[in-house]
């Protein structure tokens, strides 16, 4: 439970990111005169495209985490890092954006994108990538610490 735990947890956080409650009508009652605050002379247009890249973020974000916890959960106590373990973990990733979008059909004042579940997959694969290259630096310190 202790690798199963987290990711479980936080698919639960992103289904409530999914709700009515962070709806965009919902979130741009506070973001927007936050950024208002932070840029004063920017137009009404600019900060709600701001707000719609900071909810687009919001989606890639989820889902890197997401999928780094899934790879710990896959991964379990061995160490490393394994071609199987990153596409599961990937794999895993997008088919919850999926379902995710196919319940937001179902909530009000929420809308499914085809766009959202390739944003939450790129922030899935991204994860992968950088765990990828932790390991391989992971790999090349402790082949310089043998040497040495």
């Amino acid at each position: 439970m202790r690798y199963v735990l987290p990711p479980i947890i936080w698919a639960v956080c992103i289904f409530i990111f999914s709700t009515t409650l962070f709806a965009s009508s919902n979130t741009n009652r506070f973001i927007i005169p936050l950024l208002h605050f932070l840029f004063p002379s920017a137009s009404m247009p600019t900060l709600e495209e701001l707000h719609h890249l900071i909810r687009k973020c919001g989606h890639l974000s989820e889902y890197f985490v997401l999928s780094i916890l899934v790879f710990r959960a896959l991964r379990g106590s061995k160490t490393g890092w394994s071609w199987k373990w990153a596409l599961a973990a990937l794999v895993i990733a997008a088919a919850y954006a999926a379902s995710d979008e196919f319940h937001q059909i179902f909530v009000p004042g929420r809308t499914a994108s085809p766009w959202d579940v390739l944003i939450d997959t790129c922030g899935a694969l991204l994860a992968q990538i950088v765990i990828f290259l932790l390991s391989l630096r992971s790999r090349r310190k402790a082949v310089r610490f043998a040497a040495e």
